[in-house]
Protein backbone atom coordinates (compact mmCIF):
# COMPACT_ATOMS: atom_id res chain seq x y z
CA UNK A 1 0.00 0.00 0.00
CA UNK A 2 1.33 3.29 -1.18
CA UNK A 3 2.00 5.90 1.83
CA UNK A 4 -0.13 8.81 1.78
CA UNK A 5 1.77 11.97 1.93
CA UNK A 6 1.56 15.23 3.42
CA UNK A 7 1.02 18.69 2.59
CA UNK A 8 4.66 18.95 3.95
CA UNK A 9 5.95 16.14 2.44
CA UNK A 10 4.29 17.19 -0.75
CA UNK A 11 5.98 20.66 -0.96
CA UNK A 12 9.27 19.40 0.09
CA UNK A 13 9.25 17.58 -3.23
CA UNK A 14 7.51 19.53 -5.54
CA UNK A 15 9.23 22.84 -5.79
CA UNK A 16 5.61 23.13 -8.25
CA UNK A 17 3.52 22.58 -5.35
CA UNK A 18 5.55 25.29 -3.65
CA UNK A 19 5.39 27.81 -6.60
CA UNK A 20 1.42 27.08 -6.68
CA UNK A 21 0.71 27.70 -3.46
CA UNK A 22 3.03 31.05 -3.47
CA UNK A 23 0.75 31.81 -6.62
CA UNK A 24 -1.94 32.19 -4.84
CA UNK A 25 -0.64 33.61 -1.09
CA UNK A 26 0.82 36.38 -3.13
CA UNK A 27 -2.45 37.15 -5.26
CA UNK A 28 -4.03 37.39 -1.79
CA UNK A 29 -1.19 39.86 -0.19
CA UNK A 30 -1.36 41.98 -3.27
CA UNK A 31 -4.95 42.22 -3.32
CA UNK A 32 -4.72 43.50 1.03
CA UNK A 33 -1.59 45.89 -0.28
CA UNK A 34 -3.83 47.25 -2.87
CA UNK A 35 -6.65 47.69 -0.43
CA UNK A 36 -5.27 49.07 2.37
CA UNK A 37 -4.36 52.45 2.89
CA UNK A 38 -0.84 53.33 3.98
CA UNK A 39 1.28 55.59 5.53
CA UNK A 40 4.72 55.51 5.31
CA UNK A 41 7.60 56.81 6.68
CA UNK A 42 11.35 56.60 5.98
CA UNK A 43 10.77 55.74 2.37
CA UNK A 44 13.32 58.42 0.81
CA UNK A 45 15.94 57.66 3.56
CA UNK A 46 15.51 54.17 2.33
CA UNK A 47 15.89 55.25 -1.65
CA UNK A 48 18.87 57.57 -0.90
CA UNK A 49 20.83 55.00 0.46
CA UNK A 50 20.40 52.20 -2.37
CA UNK A 51 21.32 55.21 -4.67
CA UNK A 52 24.84 54.77 -2.85
CA UNK A 53 24.96 51.16 -2.75
CA UNK A 54 23.30 47.96 -1.58
CA UNK A 55 21.67 47.99 1.88
CA UNK A 56 20.87 45.03 4.79
CA UNK A 57 17.14 45.37 5.79
CA UNK A 58 16.07 43.76 8.78
CA UNK A 59 12.70 42.73 9.76
CA UNK A 60 11.16 40.73 12.51
CA UNK A 61 10.02 37.47 11.01
CA UNK A 62 6.05 38.01 12.70
CA UNK A 63 6.05 41.36 10.36
CA UNK A 64 8.24 39.50 7.20
CA UNK A 65 4.71 38.40 5.27
CA UNK A 66 4.62 41.81 3.06
CA UNK A 67 7.90 42.79 3.25
CA UNK A 68 8.70 41.84 -0.54
CA UNK A 69 5.68 44.33 -1.87
CA UNK A 70 7.22 47.05 0.18
CA UNK A 71 10.43 46.60 -1.31
CA UNK A 72 11.05 50.06 -3.72
CA UNK A 73 12.22 47.56 -6.76
CA UNK A 74 12.53 50.77 -8.88
CA UNK A 75 15.90 52.20 -6.42
CA UNK A 76 17.43 48.72 -6.87
CA UNK A 77 17.24 45.01 -6.75
CA UNK A 78 17.01 43.25 -3.34
CA UNK A 79 18.21 39.50 -2.54
CA UNK A 80 16.24 37.93 0.14
CA UNK A 81 16.94 34.69 2.28
CA UNK A 82 15.03 31.51 3.10
CA UNK A 83 15.07 28.91 4.63
CA UNK A 84 14.94 25.22 2.95
CA UNK A 85 11.75 24.07 5.17
CA UNK A 86 8.31 23.81 3.59
CA UNK A 87 7.33 27.31 4.44
CA UNK A 88 10.40 28.51 3.66
CA UNK A 89 10.00 27.45 -0.18
CA UNK A 90 6.45 28.87 -0.25
CA UNK A 91 8.40 32.23 1.16
CA UNK A 92 10.87 31.64 -1.53
CA UNK A 93 8.73 30.95 -4.27
CA UNK A 94 6.50 34.01 -3.30
CA UNK A 95 9.53 36.71 -2.99
CA UNK A 96 10.33 35.18 -6.53
CA UNK A 97 6.86 36.09 -7.56
CA UNK A 98 7.50 39.48 -5.88
CA UNK A 99 10.81 39.77 -8.46
CA UNK A 100 12.91 39.73 -5.72
CA UNK A 101 16.22 37.18 -6.19
CA UNK A 102 15.53 35.00 -3.49
CA UNK A 103 18.35 32.49 -1.89
CA UNK A 104 17.74 29.33 -0.33
CA UNK A 105 20.03 29.01 3.00
CA UNK A 106 19.77 25.46 3.67
CA UNK A 107 20.45 24.72 7.68
CA UNK A 108 23.31 22.02 6.29
CA UNK A 109 24.84 25.24 4.52
CA UNK A 110 27.73 26.27 6.75
CA UNK A 111 28.31 30.00 7.57
CA UNK A 112 31.52 30.12 5.56
CA UNK A 113 29.98 29.07 2.50
CA UNK A 114 26.88 31.37 2.73
CA UNK A 115 28.93 34.53 3.52
CA UNK A 116 30.45 33.34 0.44
CA UNK A 117 26.78 33.49 -1.19
CA UNK A 118 25.95 37.28 0.52
CA UNK A 119 29.15 38.70 -0.39
CA UNK A 120 28.59 37.90 -4.20
CA UNK A 121 25.42 39.49 -4.50
CA UNK A 122 26.54 42.78 -2.56
CA UNK A 123 29.51 43.19 -5.22
CA UNK A 124 26.77 42.71 -7.50
CA UNK A 125 25.58 45.69 -5.97
CA UNK A 126 21.96 43.64 -4.27
CA UNK A 127 20.86 44.76 -1.42
CA UNK A 128 20.00 42.03 1.19
CA UNK A 129 17.30 41.26 3.34
CA UNK A 130 16.34 39.21 6.29
CA UNK A 131 14.76 38.75 9.45
CA UNK A 132 16.57 39.18 12.37
CA UNK A 133 14.68 36.25 14.20
CA UNK A 134 15.68 33.84 11.71
CA UNK A 135 13.23 30.85 10.24
CA UNK A 136 13.04 29.28 13.36
CA UNK A 137 13.07 31.91 16.39
CA UNK A 138 13.08 32.20 18.87
CA UNK A 139 10.71 35.53 18.30
CA UNK A 140 12.20 38.95 18.53
CA UNK A 141 15.51 37.60 19.85
CA UNK A 142 18.07 38.69 17.58
CA UNK A 143 20.24 36.24 15.65
CA UNK A 144 24.36 36.68 15.00
CA UNK A 145 24.20 36.56 11.50
CA UNK A 146 22.71 40.47 10.62
CA UNK A 147 25.36 41.65 12.80
CA UNK A 148 28.20 39.18 11.10
CA UNK A 149 27.46 40.64 7.56
CA UNK A 150 26.51 44.28 8.00
CA UNK A 151 30.44 43.55 9.41
CA UNK A 152 31.96 42.21 6.39
CA UNK A 153 30.21 43.80 4.01
CA UNK A 154 30.01 47.34 5.48
CA UNK A 155 26.66 47.59 4.20
CA UNK A 156 24.24 50.35 5.89
CA UNK A 157 21.61 48.78 8.21
CA UNK A 158 17.56 49.37 7.56
CA UNK A 159 14.55 48.08 9.68
CA UNK A 160 11.59 47.22 8.19
CA UNK A 161 7.84 46.90 9.90
CA UNK A 162 4.27 47.06 9.09
CA UNK A 163 0.74 47.41 10.68
CA UNK A 164 -2.31 46.84 10.01
CA UNK A 165 -6.23 47.64 11.24
CA UNK A 166 -6.97 44.54 9.61
CA UNK A 167 -5.46 41.59 9.84
CA UNK A 168 -5.11 38.37 12.66
CA UNK A 169 -2.19 36.84 14.24
CA UNK A 170 -1.72 33.24 13.39
CA UNK A 171 -0.83 31.06 15.93
CA UNK A 172 2.67 30.57 14.93
CA UNK A 173 6.37 30.50 16.69
CA UNK A 174 6.37 33.99 15.51
CA UNK A 175 2.69 35.08 16.30
CA UNK A 176 2.89 36.47 12.39
CA UNK A 177 0.66 39.55 11.48
CA UNK A 178 -1.13 38.26 8.09
CA UNK A 179 -3.40 41.45 6.79
CA UNK A 180 -6.30 41.88 5.69
CA UNK A 181 -8.57 43.87 3.21
CA UNK A 182 -9.46 47.49 3.44
CA UNK A 183 -7.66 48.56 6.23
CA UNK A 184 -5.53 51.60 7.31
CA UNK A 185 -1.63 50.61 7.38
CA UNK A 186 1.34 51.85 8.24
CA UNK A 187 5.30 51.01 6.64
CA UNK A 188 8.18 52.18 8.45
CA UNK A 189 11.63 51.99 7.32
CA UNK A 190 14.58 53.30 10.03
CA UNK A 191 18.33 53.02 9.23
CA UNK A 192 20.37 52.08 12.68
CA UNK A 193 22.52 54.72 13.29
CA UNK A 194 25.39 53.38 15.19
CA UNK A 195 28.42 52.16 13.30
CA UNK A 196 29.52 48.75 13.20
CA UNK A 197 33.20 48.22 12.81
CA UNK A 198 34.69 45.27 10.57
CA UNK A 199 36.54 44.02 13.89
CA UNK A 200 35.60 44.22 17.48
CA UNK A 201 35.70 42.19 20.88
CA UNK A 202 32.63 39.47 21.79
CA UNK A 203 31.38 41.58 24.40
CA UNK A 204 31.11 44.99 21.92
CA UNK A 205 29.48 42.58 19.46
CA UNK A 206 26.92 41.63 21.97
CA UNK A 207 26.14 44.55 23.38
CA UNK A 208 25.51 45.98 19.62
CA UNK A 209 23.55 42.80 18.82
CA UNK A 210 20.90 43.98 21.95
CA UNK A 211 21.37 47.50 20.49
CA UNK A 212 19.91 46.50 17.41
CA UNK A 213 17.33 44.44 18.49
CA UNK A 214 15.82 47.30 20.74
CA UNK A 215 15.63 49.25 17.61
CA UNK A 216 13.94 46.64 15.53
CA UNK A 217 11.67 46.69 18.38
CA UNK A 218 10.91 50.35 18.45
CA UNK A 219 10.82 50.15 14.50
CA UNK A 220 7.87 47.39 14.87
CA UNK A 221 6.44 49.69 17.66
CA UNK A 222 6.38 53.22 15.43
CA UNK A 223 4.12 51.29 12.79
CA UNK A 224 1.74 50.12 15.61
CA UNK A 225 1.68 53.56 16.96
CA UNK A 226 0.87 55.19 13.40
CA UNK A 227 -1.85 52.42 12.78
CA UNK A 228 -3.61 53.12 16.43
CA UNK A 229 -3.66 57.00 15.56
Amino acid sequence: MTKKLSLRQKIEQSERLADVLAWFAGAYLALCNRTTRWHIEGRDDLRAAIDKGPILILMWHERSVLGALHWPATNGPLSSLYDSSPIGRVSGALQRRAGLQSMQMSRKTSNLAASRIVLKRVREGVSIGMTGDGPLGPARQMKDAPIEWARVTGMPVFCYAFATSRGRRLKTWDKMVLPRMFGQGAIVFARFDKDIPRKMPEAAQDALREDLRVFMDATTARADVLVSR
